[in-house]
């Protein structure tokens, strides 16, 4: 598609994989093996020409076999161009871009974008200038910011405390087990994702869906999970150490409504940690709402450090 003198179009396959990297992120070293996987599909990643220049690229993503993407987790305009339509050029590649990926009916898929955690204090003409360029482009589609959220990473070699002795820890029985436990955390939560689907859900079905859309989908073993009950064996929460697609996470950590306040939280979450580092891994990253403070700061006692933070924006 060419108006005036910029083009918009998808990639033509792998082998535009260098032109489309031409924008750094993070994402780049991780879009051959997502193709490959069928994670990502040319038909899903476009960009912006002028002549042979890049001048911005958008893409989806969406778990393997599955029809339609799940995010959008690309979204770049060349920060050293000096063009004054640089927003523009954003703003007509993402139309043009969702008119062809995503259906006229349908919502599009919710923008998840790493930024550095100090984004804000760049100033207008830095960092804090790019994020905000890449929203407003995003917002003139339509979209509105959700949720702003940390991204966390534990390092090995980083101490963890001694079990206190407070709590024992079992493998989860079943799916029925785990679904009845996520089900009765969402009472009172402070997680913007599980607030908006409680609007319009019930929370038996938020939490079928997360098992659904995330917890169901992790490549490892379901045995790494744990409940944490107290000594008479009355569950008091749980966590989810796993492997996703990329990294090992710990992807659902909780405390039941009852026993919030009682610092359960560092307990369980050093345990999940101590199963994801007993497998020799790298690093164990993780992800807290800004806003959830008692889950930020729990993560940040056991020695998980704020790496990035996450925008989150969606369409209505």
């Amino acid at each position: 598609m060419k108006q005036n003198d910029l083009t918009t179009r998808p990639i033509t396959g792998r082998e535009e994989l260098d032109l489309f990297s031409q924008l750094p992120y993070t994402l780049n070293e991780e879009l051959a093996d997502d193709l490959a996987a069928g994670r990502r599909r040319p038909e899903w990643m476009w960009v912006a020409l002028r002549g042979e220049r890049l001048l911005a690229r958008v893409a989806w993503w969406g778990r393997t076999g599955d029809d339609a993407p799940f995010l959008l987790d690309i979204f770049d305009i060349d920060d050293s161009s000096a063009e004054r339509d640089r927003v523009d050029i954003g703003v007509r590649l993402l139309r043009a871009a969702t008119a062809a990926v995503v259906p006229a009916d349908a919502r599009p898929p919710e923008y998840n974008r790493a930024v550095p955690p100090d984004w804000r204090e760049g100033g207008v003409t830095g960092r804090r200038r790019i994020v905000e360029d890449r929203i407003l482009a995003l917002t003139r589609t339509g979209a509105r910011q959700f949720v702003e959220r940390l991204l966390l990473e534990w390092r090995p070699g980083t101490p963890l405390p001694e079990p206190r002795g407070r709590l024992t820890f079992r493998p989860v029985r079943d799916t029925e087990e785990i679904l009845a436990l996520m089900t009765r955390v969402l009472d009172g939560t402070l997680d913007a994702h599980s607030r908006d689907d409680l609007t319009r859900m019930s929370p038996r079905e938020a939490a079928a869906r997360h098992y659904e859309e995330e917890l169901a989908h992790y490549r490892s073993p379901q045995d790494w999970w744990r409940i944490a009950t107290l000594p008479d064996g009355e569950p008091v929460g749980f966590v989810t150490p796993a492997r996703n697609d990329y990294n090992p996470v710990i992807g659902y950590l909780a405390v039941l409504p009852e026993h919030r306040g009682n610092g359960y939280i560092d307990e369980i979450l050093a345990e999940g940690t101590r199963i994801l580092s007993a497998q020799d891994v790298p690093r164990i990253r993780a992800a807290t709402d800004l806003g959830n403070t008692p889950m930020a700061n729990a993560f940040q006692r056991i020695g998980y450090v704020n790496f990035a933070r996450r925008i989150c924006m969606i369409w209505s």
